[in-house]
């Protein structure tokens, strides 16, 4: 490998632990019901917080449904928010492992 294309690996990793260090820090929110059911997740999509309205708990068939949801919608937001960052280093190219 010759020295420019080593140069543009370690700029590309040194962008890439950037890019993870501020999924780290950022949050999105996904939301069911309405929001009536809220979680806040990180861009590393550890969820951060539930939010529950109280007329929400009167069926719990259906508060399980819509927890499940709002986790799945926050989970989307942060693999969309992680593909929007990662585009940066990739060009927009959908590569395989980086989203």
């Amino acid at each position: 490998m010759n020295r420019n294309m080593m140069r543009q690996a370690q700029r590309m990793q040194a962008q890439l632990q950037k890019i993870q260090e501020e999924l780290e820090t950022m949050t999105v929110e996904g939301s069911a019901g309405g929001g009536v059911v809220k979680v806040v997740m990180t861009g590393k999509q550890v969820v951060e917080s539930v939010s529950i309205e109280p007329e929400a708990a009167e069926d719990l068939d259906l508060l399980q449904d819509l927890v499940a949801a709002a986790v799945n919608d926050a989970s989307e937001k942060t693999q969309q928010l992680a593909a929007s960052k990662m585009s940066v280093i990739t060009g927009g190219m959908n590569i395989p492992g980086l989203t």
